[in-house]
């Protein structure tokens, strides 16, 4: 049972952390996923981990294959919900409902189907509730919002 300040993370802060060429946005994400690592609060899907290693060497450019390869199998203990054919049926649900790119909509009904209460993502609109999802933008939000739900 996840607790109450589950956090799915998105392919996107997962890369700027790793990222610096952009300062700003690179610790906001390492804020953000310091605090996951902390609570034991951080969840993602195989589709994240995938698109992760496919362009952590873009973000990272000096990072070897095997330092990405470690990097992933470190975000393996996030517990990665595997997209099944539930996830893609709830995902076209929501890709109707609200217009929502098919990858997005994928990742929404992942981090729903882990019970998770925050999406930390820049691609949706930040505040948008998603039945009880908040989608959370990770660069006009810092990690101590989630400190009145714990």
């Amino acid at each position: 049972m996840p607790s109450a300040s589950t956090v799915f993370v998105d392919t996107n802060v997962l890369l700027y952390a790793q990222d610096d060429r952009a300062p700003s946005k690179q610790q906001s994400a390492q804020a953000w996923l310091t605090h996951c690592w902390n609570h034991r609060s951080g969840r993602l899907s195989t589709q994240v981990l995938n698109e992760f290693y496919v362009n952590l060497r873009k973000a990272a450019p000096g990072m070897s294959v095997d330092a990405a390869r470690d990097l992933v199998r470190r975000y393996r203990a996030w517990q990665p919900w595997a997209v099944d054919e539930q996830t893609v049926d709830r995902a076209w649900g929501l890709q109707d409902r609200f217009s929502f790119s098919y990858w997005d909509a994928l990742m929404v009904a992942a981090a729903q189907q882990l019970g998770c209460i925050v999406l930390l993502t820049e691609d949706l609109q930040h505040g948008l509730v998603v039945d009880r999802l908040e989608i959370v933008n990770p660069f006009y939000s810092s990690p101590a919002i989630l400190d009145t739900s714990e």
